[in-house]
């Protein structure tokens, strides 16, 4: 899976900057929605999905570890420096993960290219999620300088370059290839898609009370998301089916999104550490 190609030069392990593709949308409401659609694509590999299924807690404690991964997500684009620490962190914790796959095939989480496919899967996902909930689908110019962006993004996690197709035009061969080749329909990733998964119930109380009602409308409004949001081919790959009044469904959805998230005020627009970066860089601060 790894490939050989020279070293390219970096910029640095500084995080995208402000006023970037990545510093308008990483931080929105819109962006949470697409995330389980990446996560998902990365448990399917099946090195990421053993990983998650042997040493995760997602099934004991899905509020909290969510609230971690969107957390550490923020610092990686709005963390000025923090990022780069919160890279360091990261590999600190997955450098222990390690064992065998559902296939009896040994893994480790911080192999070069496992790792590096956990990282690609958010630039497809936010292309998708750009067209559907987007006020416009990005244009070429806009993709390449998302690319840009998220390579930035795997310098400060650690990422090798030589791990990453170095432009949009060799990212899409790589992403088929590891789709093909790899992606499959592992325990993980189809409890994550599933419309029935069993969630416990959040932390606060008057969820926790209504959380037998509330439960059955998360889980399927979280696996339409996670379906719909999702690439084509990476779907069909992991066995998810997808009927033409899904689609239509997600359409509306998107229209209904993309007219009404960008009337919200800024705090209820944007996760709280985007929006403090967000106002400390109006007001020239670092």
């Amino acid at each position: 899976m790894s490939t050989q190609r020279p070293r390219r030069p970096t910029e640095g392990h500084d995080p995208p900057p402000a006023g970037g593709i990545l510093w308008a949308v990483a931080g929105e409401l819109r962006s949470l929605l697409a995330l389980p659609a990446a996560m998902t694509m990365q448990v399917a590999h099946p090195a990421v999905g053993a990983g998650v299924d042997q040493y995760s807690v997602f099934r004991t404690d899905p509020w909290g570890r969510g609230e971690r991964s969107l957390r550490s997500v923020q610092l990686w684009v709005y963390g000025g420096a923090q990022a780069e620490a919160e890279g360091r962190r990261l590999r600190r914790l997955h450098a222990s993960i390690q064992g065998v796959d559902a296939h009896g095939g040994p893994y480790r989480a911080l192999d070069p290219p496992v790792y590096a496919w956990v990282h690609a899967t958010g630039y497809p996902v936010y292309l998708r999620a750009q067209r559907y909930l987007g006020t416009r689908p990005f244009t070429a110019a806009e993709e390449r300088q998302l690319y840009r962006e998220w390579l930035r993004i795997g310098r400060v996690l650690g990422i090798d370059d030589r791990e990453m197709p170095g432009s949009v035009e060799e990212f899409w061969p790589y992403y088929r290839t590891m789709v093909r080749e790899w992606l499959e329909p592992t325990v993980v990733a189809r409890e994550l898609a599933a419309p029935d998964a069993p969630v416990p119930p959040p932390g606060p109380l008057p969820p926790r009370l209504l959380w037998p009602l509330l439960r059955p409308l998360f889980t399927r409004f979280r696996a339409f998301l996670t379906v719909g949001l999702m690439p084509p081919d990476a779907r069909e790959a992991i066995g998810l089916g997808w009927t033409r009044g899904q689609e239509r469904r997600l359409r509306w959805f998107g229209r209904v999104v993309r007219v009404v998230v960008p009337l919200l005020p800024e705090r209820l627009r944007y996760l709280p550490i985007a929006r403090e970066a967000r106002r400390r860089a109006r007001a020239g601060r670092p």
